[in-house]
């Protein structure tokens, strides 16, 4: 069974920094391309940051240089850094996992971690 727990979400002022973890299980992080979305109210659910399998990483051009995304492979975790935070980066971040099994790509989503920027 697959399983994606986010955890690190809250309220921080704007300009504030936050670590988002994501915990796997299931699958293997080092073998899988890994990625936060995020979604907020009224809106479409959208790429916020990714790494795939060999450690390439991309961006919204909205956060990038603010937000990173790792990876550590012996713990299988995946975290996402966020600084200078914007009241526009409020959204619920959603961990997802990608692998393929049996030559199909599987997709898996974690329940979400809701992130609030505000003063």
């Amino acid at each position: 069974q697959v399983e994606l727990v986010e955890s690190g979400g809250g309220l921080v002022q704007p300009g504030g920094s936050l670590r988002l973890s994501c915990a796997v299980s299931g699958i293997a992080t080092a073998n899988s391309d890994m990625g936060w979305y995020r979604q907020a109210p009224g809106k479409e659910r959208e790429l916020v940051a990714a790494i795939n399998g060999r450690g390439t990483t991309t961006y919204a051009d909205s956060v990038k240089g603010r937000f990173t995304i790792s990876r550590d492979n012996a713990k299988n975790m995946v975290y996402l850094q966020m600084n200078s935070l914007k009241p526009e980066d409020t959204a619920v971040y959603i961990c997802n996992g990608k692998t393929v099994r049996a030559l199909v790509w599987e997709d898996y989503w974690g329940q979400g971690t809701q992130v609030t920027v505000s003063s």
